[in-house]
């Protein structure tokens, strides 16, 4: 018997251990080479665990488990020979053959169609860490079709049903009972925990506010959105608007496109973006790489690319390394006025809170006005008043005057939406 011991691999740098999310096969099942056998959560992000070759496995962590890498998490026993009927199982377990026609035919055409499920004990029934997911977040189970093997619910599913949404009345509220219950913090959520007191203990945040004037923007979205949809195929919002103010901001003021590595400063003559954004496992901040050399179509497409895999939980390590700035929307949610906190290494981050229609003065006049408010906190150690400041009003000053996002450009709005 030839078994090989499966070991976790290095999901990047500085991380030493993992948890085992969930199984995706089951203790003693054929797997084939390359075939997903189980998810890892590391402090950054969700990782799919393939079967480096084809044979029966053995378990060696439970789902749940935090391991080291370079451990062993299961065993494959190569010399195993597959079964038979395997195909069947992975592909057309559920399928049948009925005739395409109904009167007599000497070649008769048939076609497949999927067989109702089989009903065992485990349809319905969750995974450990769908369990936990669904937890969290209030997930009827009730209301989840499982994908997993005899109907199981996977993580996945859950992530899919989040994704999709549930009729208010479904949603389970208070139980009426005084009961609690403790849940042990996800790996990634620990980490945020971690950073986030190590920020407010190691840096002199202070956060600088200001009020921005939406209706230019909004003026320009209601204009153009259609043709930017018809010429781009993909919708405009405003946060191509904050990020294309940013970059030109941090080019103008590069202290806050800077961040501190011990005694020395570094600068960076590029602008990659994190834009942080709510996903099932929680707060993510992908990275937009070279905004500064984008154009508004390109920011929202790069926006949406990466929003879809934070909410389908495919989100990678790389996409959330290496930024130098990031913007963060509470707005979505409903808030009127925050103070974010900064993501390390990087020295500074925009909040954006919602829009509400306020009574404003213009030109002597009482007017209402569409009005953001905007908070910037800064690492105060590399980043003085002045700069903090002065970024924010000129951040403020092109998203009121959208056309000053090209600097010395003649062309129309068309030139900054690319029609």
């Amino acid at each position: 018997m030839s078994v090989l011991e499966m070991k976790v691999p290095s999901p990047g740098e500085s991380i030493s251990e993992v948890e085992i999310a969930e199984w995706l096969v089951e203790d003693g099942d054929y797997v084939e080479k390359d075939q997903a056998i189980a998810e890892v959560d590391s402090d950054k992000a969700t990782l799919e665990l393939p079967a480096e070759v084809s044979g029966t496995i053995t378990l060696k962590a439970e789902e749940g488990d935090t391991v080291l890498v370079g451990a062993v998490v299961c065993l494959i026993d190569t010399s195993a020979e597959k079964p038979a009927d395997f195909e069947a199982k992975t592909s057309s377990e559920n399928e049948v053959e009925v005739p395409k026609e109904t009167v007599p035919n000497p070649n008769p055409v048939v076609e497949k169609v999927a067989a109702p499920a089989k009903e065992t004990y485990a349809k319905g029934t969750p995974s450990v860490a769908a369990k936990k997911l669904a937890d969290e977040n209030n997930v009827p189970l009730a209301k989840v079709n499982g994908t997993g093997k005899d109907g199981r619910l996977t993580k996945q599913d859950i992530i899919a049903a989040m994704a999709a949404g549930f009729p208010a009345e479904s949603t389970q509220g208070w139980g009426g009972t005084r009961d609690t219950s403790t849940a042990k913090m996800k790996m990634l959520r620990r980490k945020i925990a971690s950073r986030l007191v190590a920020v407010k203990n190691e840096t002199a945040m202070l956060t600088t506010f200001n009020e921005v004037d939406m209706k230019p923007i909004m003026d320009l979205r209601t204009k153009y959105k259609a043709k930017f949809k018809e010429v781009h195929g993909t919708n405009l919002g405003f946060m191509s608007f904050f990020t294309k103010a940013v970059t030109e901001a941090l080019n103008l003021f590069p202290q806050v496109n800077s961040m501190i590595d011990g005694d020395n400063m570094i600068a960076h003559n590029y602008a990659d973006i994190g834009i942080a954004v709510s996903s099932p496992k929680g707060l993510m901040v992908p990275v937009v790489r070279n905004a500064e050399q984008m154009s508004l179509q390109e920011i929202e497409k790069e926006i949406k690319r990466l929003a879809i895999k934070a909410r389908d939980g495919k989100m990678a390590i790389e996409d959330m390394q290496g930024g130098t700035f990031t913007i963060t929307n509470g707005g979505v949610f409903g808030s009127m006025l925050s103070t974010p906190i900064i993501n390390p290494p990087q020295s500074a981050i925009l909040g954006m809170h919602n829009i509400v229609q306020r009574p404003v003065a213009i030109n002597g006049k009482v007017e209402i006005r569409p009005i953001m408010y905007l908070a910037l906190s800064y690492d105060h150690r590399i980043i003085d008043g002045k700069e903090s400041v002065g970024f924010l009003v000129k951040v403020k000053e092109m998203l009121e005057n959208p056309t000053k996002m090209i600097f010395g450009a003649k062309p129309p709005e068309e030139v900054l939406l690319g029609l």
